[in-house]
């Protein structure tokens, strides 16, 4: 019986110990993966919005194409600080790795009852594999936007001193690798996302 209380004080314990250390990194790390979710959020749309803006251009059959031919430039700044972002994220999930995990270990590393520890052991492996997955998607956006990029600032260069009929149609070549690239960029993107939802929700504080 004693040994039985003893057992519940420990237990006990071990979890006012996850329960004081791990909150303020957990909560900042669940913040930061809340904020690159928005963030990738906000570049799938852009880039669903500079596509749709290439596309009504080269699919206007009839009318002035300088209207059409405007708005596709206006997007163009805003995909590039999409880009930006997206860059600008992965780096800074790379450099704050080592710290988000590094605390969360060495809190488990505190914790004396190994039933405990094996399983917060096994939830912070599983987030770090979820992060990994995360990181290498971004990764690939990052890359995938250069030749996307390339595109559009093209057939912008080219249309410039060209807003007709014909000019148009002459970048149809263009226009075919820019919606093929578009799809690795949105591929990767939308991989990323549904991680980064998976993790928000194991590190959400809401009971459900």
């Amino acid at each position: 019986m004693i040994n039985m209380k003893k057992h519940i004080l420990l237990t006990l314990g071990c979890l006012t110990l996850l329960a004081a250390a791990a909150p303020a990194g957990q909560d900042q790390f669940a913040a930061s993966i809340k904020q690159a979710r928005k963030e990738a959020g906000l570049t799938s749309a852009q880039l669903d919005s500079t596509l749709a803006a290439l596309n009504a251009l080269v699919g206007q059959k009839k009318g002035d194409l300088n209207p059409a031919y405007q708005a596709f430039r206006q997007e163009i700044p805003k995909t590039q600080n999409a880009a930006r972002s997206t860059s600008d994220r992965y780096e800074r999930m790379t450099k704050d790795r080592e710290n988000y995990f590094a605390d969360w270990q060495n809190t488990i590393q505190g914790i004396n009852n190994k039933s405990l520890q094996k399983k917060a052991q096994k939830r912070l492996d599983a987030a770090s594999k979820s992060y990994d997955r995360v990181e290498a998607a971004l990764l690939t956006a990052r890359e995938k936007f250069r030749p996307f990029l390339s595109d559009l600032t093209d057939i912008e260069k080219a249309l410039s001193q060209d807003v007709t009929a014909r000019g148009v149609k002459n970048m149809k070549s263009v226009v075919r690798s820019a919606n093929w690239n578009y799809k690795f960029v949105a591929n990767a993107i939308n991989d990323a996302l549904k991680e980064m939802g998976k993790m928000e929700e194991a590190l959400s504080s809401e009971a459900t």
